[in-house]
Formats: C-alpha cells, structure tokens, sequence
C-alpha cells in the first residue's frame, strides 16, 4: 500500500483497474480479470499484472540481446538498419496506437509485443531455418519465445509471466489467433512493421529502389513509410469490434504487399548473400555442442541432464547474439597465431 501523509493508504493497482472498467471496451482484457501466472507472486500495489510482465520483459537479459540480433539484413555496414530490438519497438508502437484507438488493455498488449521475439535466433530467419532442420524437437521462434520466458530466464525459474502475454507471444506469428484481441493486434502489427521498414533497408541497401514498388501500392496504401503504416492501422481501427479486421480492400492489399516483400526482399540474393555463412556457422555450433555437451555452460548443462542434450544445446545456440555466436566460431574453429611466453 502506498501511506500518504495524514491520508489513509492507497492501492494505485486498485485505482488502475477502477479506470480500466471504465473506459476499456467490453472487448477488452481487464487486468484484474487475468488467468494468472505460472508461478504465484503477490501482487503488486503500484502496477497492474501486466503493468509487471511489461516491465519483467524490459530488464531480462534475452531482451537485451535482441540489439545484436539480425532482423533481414546479416552483419549491416550502417547504423540505420533494424535489428531484432528495434523490430520489436516499431511493433510495440504499432500495437500500442491500435490498441488505444479501439480501447483495448495498451499494457497488456505493450508487454506481448516486447516479449514476441525473444526467442528468435541469431541471423534471423537463417538461423530459425537451421535449428528446425538440426533439432529433432524441430523450432519456432514464437514457440521458443515461451520457453524463453517460462523456462530459460532468470536462472531457469522463468519470468512468471501472466497466461494472456504468453498466449499472445506463442500466437504472434501463425497458426492459431490469440484469445485476446490485444494478441490478435499484435500479430497484425508485427507484419505491418517488418513490411514497412523493411522496405525501408532495402532500399537503403539498394537491393531495391522506390520505383521497384509496384504502383498500386505506392498510390493506393502510400508513398512514405509513415503512410503505409497509417493506411493498415486506419483500416484495422475502422473494421475491428469483436475481434480483428481489415476492410476486404486493405487486407488484400496486405497480402499482395506482403508476397512482394518475399518474392523480392527476403528471397533476394543480395539481401541474403552472407545467409550460407551464417546458416554453416548456426550449423557447426550445434553440433559441436551436440558432440561435446560437457562444454555447455551450467545453466544450460543442467537442461541437459534434466531433459536432453538436443534441448539443451538448441536453448544454448538459439540464444545467441549474432555477435557472439560469431565469437564462440572463431573460438572453437579458427586458429590463432601462436606464442610463446
């Protein structure tokens, strides 16, 4: 409780949840109606639940990494091209706004779209793609990302997230949609940010020009970044009540957006010229750990023990910077100049 002087004490949390059955819609998820954590915790006086899960994420260390981590473009020369943690920032913008406009729970859905990633492995959809072939558990980041948060942080016990964030985080990509429409937003706003700015890399790294974009897209949806995110969030806001939507126009228009971005973007050789690199170095790393488990640092050696090595070693590697997953390579398999004492 918090004491003001010469006042009885206040609970913020109480105040919060006053607020939110005022003003949420009746689509929304109240923070005080939660399914609850994995893990009991008492609650807190001055946040919400998910006011907490928002702030658990933050200060983890797989969020932290997530600035080393490649979101398209491997190994850029530049300090303007998206990593995995700005990705993450521009869909917590996105997410937020939309959330907002339909009075649906913004902390709820802020703490979704900055734990969706967090399981994603270093050099992107590279490294996804090895880890998937190698493992025989088989690998999906938004599966990884929960695992991430019940299992692997803080020392193995786990964030103790609430049930709606990690059902949103494992529902963000494909498959089955979140029980929450704040999850469904953030679903919709991952695809809309990596979409947009990653035609902004492109570019940037000439894989593409302006002109490339076809011009029902640039006359119809926008010729500015801004205004292509702008056209997909109006529509979403204008179309949605009880769950999600576009009107029929934009969501074609996603899709076609979206089929041009792979067929020209993440497919494009340029783009993906250091991807074999990449992929060889994700590769060889599991399986020198996978030979050699006796090397795996404790936390993840006692995952060994308690499960197996296969799950151990793809939680040890799929974590992994780009920076460092590049370091433990060089350690491991390049030699170094000899000298003596």
């Amino acid at each position: 409780m918090i004491l003001q002087k010469g006042v009885a004490p206040v609970c913020i949390r109480d105040e919060i949840h006053a607020r939110e059955r005022q003003s949420l819609s009746q689509y929304a998820a109240l923070s005080e109606n939660t399914k609850g954590r994995d893990r009991h915790s008492n609650l807190c006086d001055l946040r919400t639940e998910y006011q907490r899960d928002r702030d658990r994420i933050i200060h983890c260390k797989s969020f932290r990494r997530l600035t080393n981590k490649t979101q398209v473009f491997l190994a850029p020369e530049g300090d303007h091209y998206r990593t995995r943690l700005t990705h993450t920032l521009e869909v917590c913008q996105i997410a937020r706004t939309i959330s907002r406009a339909l009075r649906l729970n913004e902390d709820l859905t802020e703490a979704i779209a900055l734990g969706h990633d967090l399981g994603h492995t270093p050099f992107g959809h590279a490294g996804e793609e090895v880890l998937a072939k190698v493992c025989p558990h088989g690998y999906i980041h938004a599966r990884q990302s929960v695992r991430v948060v019940e299992h692997l942080e803080n020392s193995g016990k786990g964030l103790g997230l609430t049930w709606e964030v990690r059902n949103g985080i494992l529902c963000h990509s494909a498959g089955q949609d979140a029980e929450t429409l704040e999850g469904r937003v953030v679903r919709y706003a991952d695809k809309i940010a990596y979409m947009n700015h990653d035609i902004d890399d492109a570019i940037r790294a000439k894989v593409m020009t302006y002109e490339d974009i076809p011009i029902v897209f640039r006359e119809e949806i926008g010729r500015a970044k801004s205004d292509r995110i702008t056209y997909f969030v109006q529509s979403l806001v204008e179309n949605s009540s009880d769950d999600i939507r576009m009107s029929s126009r934009a969501q074609q228009l996603y899709d076609e957006l979206r089929q041009f971005m792979f067929q020209n973007v993440y497919t494009n050789l340029t783009a993906k010229k250091e991807e074999g690199k990449a992929k060889m170095v994700v590769h060889r790393l599991y399986e020198y750990y996978a030979d050699n488990p006796d090397t795996l640092p404790r936390e993840y050696a006692r995952i060994a023990e308690q499960t197996d090595v296969h799950r151990a070693v793809c939680d040890y590697v799929s974590g992994m910077s780009d920076r460092f997953c590049i370091s433990t390579f060089q350690t491991l398999f390049v030699p170094r100049a000899w000298a003596s004492n």
